[in-house]
């Protein structure tokens, strides 16, 4: 395996795995959440062994694959544009270019794409894809293919990933897949299927290659990754099945975290995404006891009132959410905690949205990613209730949130002027070729200048200014990471 610099369409620099052997062409583009990013760095392997290099010029491809996402109407839209692209770049440059759809999108939209609008020769569910290589004998014989059957085993922990745009500093390391919480507004357990964890053993080998390779950061991937829990079986919800000997060896997210962190002392740890209702007082204990794990957790809440939670499905009420909070306050004082928050569900009043700004002022999140609702098919929000919030009403309350938030946003950061921060330094500024730009513990963007430090060093910075979303400092050595 040989390793290439190509640029992106952002220009920064990437590491590109190649296998001189190979030689068909595969452009692949991921949408949605970073477990599309992981899926695809599957695929990229898998595809690897089977006579293809990834490359970033879409004209040149053999294969064309997009990873997509179903959680908004608006990521779909995303989708059938490029769609619309590459089949524009089949017919006017390389028409023996073959398209395909992967992720959820395929998983929810299965025939549609194939026999209705015929706009793909290949749809690939998020559990199929080992069955890559035959799917495509099927369409180089000229036939459309398709595979979205769910798994209850599958995981891909025996693959390792070619590492898709990837700045040789920071990877992904999935440890669960699919989710067993039926939020009414979420398509995740219909395209991925239910939870089951990921073998220990195979998660720190990955976590060594990596190591072995020069990274120095992961994040441990899953849709709830509070909830993982190996006990040598596949899915979650068997585990009261278990025999007594596999009870007692067990392994849940606490214990995977610090077999992490202790394994490799010298790795920064992230993880995300986790839920409230499966993040405990262990956790946070494992995380305030080493240094190496990051002092961020994500942590959604969709909304702030406890009659939204409950139409919503969440199993947690809004006082449960806020005792979690001051217990994540408590044990990791300079803990950084970030939201999603949806906007509009069905049948929320102006009450319900004023108890979700009262609840961002009670935690000042650091940041957010913040979605007006979007019904989607086939969820029980979908087939039960009625999409009755207006649009304009919609945008406003969400405008309303998006404004407080960066309130907050620049309160946290704000905090950090005049202190210390710990960085590792990811790639160059986006607005100056002369500063690095990497992230501190708390997952906040730091730009100092270059000066004689490198990518994938850690360095310790003097924050002299910020921005509601960036911290503004100068360098003032090396970190004990190193």
């Amino acid at each position: 395996m040989e390793k290439i610099i190509e640029e992106n369409k952002q220009g920064e620099s990437l590491v590109l795995e190649q296998k001189p052997q190979n030689t068909k062409k595969l452009f692949i583009e991921s949408y949605g959440c970073a477990m599309n990013f992981s899926d695809s760095e599957i695929v990229a392997s898998i595809l690897a062994e089977n006579g293809f290099n990834t490359t970033q010029i879409l004209e040149e491809a053999d294969l064309v694959l997009v990873n997509t996402c179903s959680i908004r109407d608006k990521a779909e839209q995303t989708v059938r544009k490029r769609l619309e692209k590459y089949n524009a770049v089949k017919r006017e440059v390389n028409p023996k270019m073959k398209v395909g759809v992967l992720g959820c999108m395929a998983e929810r939209l299965k025939d549609k794409f194939l026999e209705e609008e015929k706009i793909v020769d290949l749809v690939v569910g998020p559990d199929a894809y080992k069955d890559l290589p035959n799917l495509l004998r099927v369409v180089e014989s000229g036939r459309d293919a398709i595979n979205v059957i769910l798994s209850k085993e599958e995981t891909y922990g025996d693959i390792s990933p070619v590492r898709l745009m990837s700045n040789g500093v920071s990877a992904l390391v999935s440890i669960t897949r699919g989710c067993d919480n039926m939020c009414t507004f979420c398509v995740v357990p219909f395209t991925r299927g239910r939870e089951r964890s990921r073998e220990p053993q195979s998660i720190m080998k990955e976590i060594q290659d990596l190591w072995d390779n020069g990274f120095k950061e992961i994040t441990l991937l899953g849709q709830n990754v509070d909830s993982y829990l190996w006990y040598g079986s596949g899915l979650k919800k068997d585990f009261e099945k278990a025999s007594n000997m596999q009870k007692a060896t067990a392994v849940d997210f606490d214990q995977l975290l610090e077999m992490v962190a202790v394994g490799f002392p010298k790795m920064r740890v992230r993880f995300s995404t986790s839920n409230p209702q499966d993040m405990h007082l262990s956790v946070l204990e494992v995380i305030a006891k080493h240094d190496n794990i990051c002092n961020h957790i994500h942590l959604p809440v969709q909304s702030g009132s406890n009659r939204i939670l409950k139409e919503m499905n969440r199993l947690h009420t809004r006082e449960e959410y806020m005792t979690l909070i001051d217990n994540i306050k408590r044990v990791i004082p300079d803990c950084s905690i970030t939201q999603d928050m949806i906007a509009g569900f069905p049948t929320e009043t102006e009450e319900d949205h004023q108890d979700t700004l009262s609840l961002m002022e009670y935690v000042k999140y650091s940041f957010g990613y913040m979605y007006a609702y979007s019904e989607r098919p086939g969820t029980l929000a979908g087939r039960k209730m009625d999409d009755d919030v207006t649009e304009p009403t919609k945008l406003r309350r969400l405008q309303e949130i998006v404004d407080l938030q960066r309130q907050h946003s620049a309160i946290r950061t704000s905090e950090f002027v005049g202190k210390t921060v710990e960085v590792l330094i990811e790639k160059e500024s986006k607005k100056s070729d002369q500063d690095w730009s990497g992230r501190n513990s708390q997952s906040i963007t730091v730009v100092f200048p270059k000066e004689h430090y490198n990518i994938g060093e850690f360095v310790n910075v003097e924050i002299m200014s910020c921005t509601s979303g960036t911290l503004i400092g100068k360098a003032i050595g090396h970190s004990d990471m190193n």
